[in-house]
């Protein structure tokens, strides 16, 4: 497996410069504007070294700083500018908060609670293990959560292999483990800091049209909870149909031995755990919610300048006391080490995105593919989420979910705009769509994480992800038609801020 990735790696770094060559030399959709071309050139580089990790994602990220001066499509000081902006603060203090939970080993407390609270029966420990899980992941990084739980779900598949054996238990571990990884991405899609597509649609959103209402935490919270929670059910009663045929008993000690082998609470752990808490209800409280005719003011009113204030500002001030508070077993709550983890790669992998986004308007190609696409403005809105979720899902399952969302949510812009459409309409189920992939193991670290236990093979990943991903995208069509209102995605009608 090892020999072949290494083999696409160096053909895609190949192909991708001599792609971009072709397009520059051949491709020429605006004689009078020749950056068009050159933007689908840089483009297309992009996309193939994405897509083959032919050299590091984030490197890869860099390159409209280096491109987009040299061929007259941005300066270098406006590209710059884009790499850092309100959503990656928003993602750097969200992480801070995420990197202190684990610190101090406040998530593993949780889940532990959360566990023991179920009961000894199969379904009910599958159900404990998703909750858990779901729940976790719309906090703290999926990767994160995916490798806290998997170890605690092996100690539940060691005992019962102990007790009555490891054929009896094979069906069920399978079952167990990808709850793991499917519930992870699940509850990922419930919060704008639960996975990294969610918050490269913010801001490619914001970049796209300056003038549309900002895409709050707290009115994406309210739109896209229900759907997770609903396909998270869907999903438990399907793998409990499927993996949990035969009936034993589960000991409850597995859960109350290790939540005993932690050390008492601690200052730090109280102390995560308020900021943790202030933080989600600083972030649902912000913004004003509009319920129909009923708005339910923001705290961010009572300042002279709301609109100053945004989820990033938020996320920045709460982490930031984790900094200043003391602890006792430690100077400070946190500390600079500790934010080493910060995963650096993907924030450059998020400006990159947001550089190529803005390449895409400046230079007209946004608005050439548009107008290349205009057709599918006769296809009902049903027919439009749903081809974009399913093209999404299939392919998340073969790339970085997240440099596919940096390729797709600019062309999705352009063309809501070129349709006639709510841009919303083509890009919340892009964004959506991108987190849905259930079927390989490369196609999300949890996927990547559980197949790592060595204990599921890919056709059981296959089998049962692909029914997944079929249900992923009825869920999400049904749901975006149903509740895409409390986004004021509007199906029949262009809002004026996207004409």
């Amino acid at each position: 497996m090892q020999n072949g990735q290494n083999r696409i790696k160096k053909i895609g770094l190949i192909i991708g410069p001599i792609s971009s060559l072709l397009v520059i030399f051949l491709f020429v959709p605006d004689p009078q504007n020749p950056q068009v071309g050159y933007t689908a050139a840089v483009a297309l580089l992009m996309a193939i070294w994405w897509i083959t990790e032919a050299i590091p994602l984030a490197i890869t990220a860099l390159l409209p700083v280096a491109m987009f001066p040299l061929f007259g499509i941005m300066s270098g000081i406006d590209v710059s500018a884009l790499y850092f902006n309100h959503v990656i603060f928003l993602f750097i203090g969200g992480f801070m908060v995420a990197l202190a939970m684990e610190k101090w080993n406040l998530h593993l407390r949780i889940a532990l609670i959360t566990l023991m609270l179920f009961g000894t029966k199969p379904r009910k420990i599958l159900l404990g293990f998703m909750i858990t899980t779901w729940f976790l992941s719309m906090w703290v990084s999926n990767t994160a959560t995916a490798m806290m739980m998997v170890p605690i779900a092996l100690s539940v598949i060691i005992n019962l292999e102990n007790n009555i054996g490891k054929k009896k238990v094979r069906k069920y571990s399978i079952g167990l483990l990808l709850s793991i990884a499917y519930s992870a991405s699940i509850g990922g899609i419930a919060t704008l800091i639960g996975t990294p597509p969610n918050l490269v649609f913010t801001r490619i959103f914001s970049i796209s049209f300056p003038d549309a209402p900002e895409i709050s935490f707290v009115n994406w919270f309210f739109f896209a909870l229900p759907i997770s929670i609903f396909f998270l059910l869907l999903v438990w009663l399907l793998l409990s149909v499927m993996f949990c045929k035969s009936e034993f008993a589960i000991s409850r000690d597995i859960f109350h031995n290790q939540y005993k082998s932690l050390d008492k609470i601690s200052w730090e752990e109280k102390s995560v755990l308020w900021i943790f808490i202030l933080l989600a209800l600083a972030w649902l409280t912000r913004a004003d919610v509009v319920i129909g005719s009923f708005t339910i003011h923001g705290w961010s009113g009572l300042f002279p300048n709301p609109e100053y204030i945004t989820d990033g500002v938020v996320a920045i001030i709460l982490a930031g006391l984790l900094y200043i508070l003391p602890g006792k077993r430690a100077p400070r709550i946190m500390d600079w080490e500790t934010t080493k983890k910060l995963p650096w790669g993907i924030i450059l992998l998020f400006g990159g995105g947001f550089a190529l986004a803005g390449g895409f308007m400046s230079s007209g190609l946004s608005s050439w593919i548009g107008q290349q696409l205009q057709g599918a403005g006769s296809l009902s809105p049903i027919v439009v989420i749903g081809s974009i979720c399913t093209l999404l899902t299939f392919l998340t399952e073969l790339t970085s979910n997240t440099g596919v969302s940096e390729m797709i949510q600019p062309v999705m812009a352009a063309l809501g705009t070129a349709i006639g459409r709510n841009p919303l309409l083509l890009m919340v189920p892009a964004a959506m769509a991108s987190s849905f992939a259930f079927m390989m193991p490369i196609a999300t670290p949890p996927n990547a994480i559980i197949f790592g236990t060595n204990r599921i093979r890919i056709p059981d990943m296959v089998k049962v992800g692909f029914i997944i991903n079929i249900l992923g995208i009825i869920v999400l069509t049904a749901g975006i038609m149903l509740l895409g209102g409390l986004l004021d995605i509007d199906p029949q009608h262009m809002p004026e801020w996207a004409k």
